[in-house]
């Protein structure tokens, strides 16, 4: 390929990408208001968890709800496996995300968090998987294969997915009336921080 159809090739990408997130917004439906609900009423912290790519998307969520007022913490679901769940309380909510509920660790784990008293939440395809099945709640998020390389390697589908927690995080920020001079507070460093200061 000559050097212009690499450029091509990438905005063809990127163009595939961003047509797959707009197909996120008619996906929405009272579940999602359901899994604001738990979320927002949570009196624990709400736990996130994924392995594979799901695991980046996770902690970018766990981190984002932090920012935007509800106390969250990314947990490992392999690790929990071997004492990490203790760290599991009644009053949490337990958020997984996992594309085909099928993960091994990642059902261990939320039986776990059950029998622990956690509220479980699926962010996935298949709700009819066992992830789906044992969970309280889930919120079915799909994003079409061919935005990933051999439908298998997730880039497209991590930012669909990724978009999904954006509009949760969003919608929890305004529900709380989280403002600007709290997040200040916790987000003191950088240049964030500087500018929060500054003002």
């Amino acid at each position: 390929m000559t050097e212009q159809n690499w450029l091509e090739r990438a905005r063809a990408v990127v163009e595939l990408e961003s047509n797959a997130n707009k197909e996120l917004a008619p996906q929405f439906d009272e579940s999602l208001l359901k899994v604001l609900d738990l979320l927002f009423i949570c009196r624990g912290h709400v736990l996130v968890t994924g392995v594979g790519t799901s695991r980046a998307v996770a902690e970018r969520f766990a981190h984002l709800l932090s920012c935007c007022g509800t106390p969250a913490l990314f947990i490992h679901a392999a690790d929990s496996l071997h004492g990490g769940a203790g760290a599991i309380k009644p009053e949490d909510v337990v958020y997984v995300i996992s594309k085909g509920g099928q993960s091994i660790e990642i059902n261990q784990f939320a039986r776990l968090a059950h029998q622990r008293g956690a509220v479980v939440i699926a962010h996935t395809e298949k709700p009819d998987s066992p992830l789906g099945q044992m969970s309280d709640i889930v919120l079915q998020i799909i994003a079409r294969s061919e935005i990933d390389p051999y439908g298998m390697i997730a880039t497209g589908s991590s930012l669909v997915n990724s978009a999904a927690c954006d509009a949760i995080c969003v919608l929890l920020l305004e529900r709380r009336g989280y403002s600007k001079d709290e997040f200040g507070k916790t987000h003191p460093g950088g240049a964030v921080g500087k500018q929060l200061t500054s003002m």
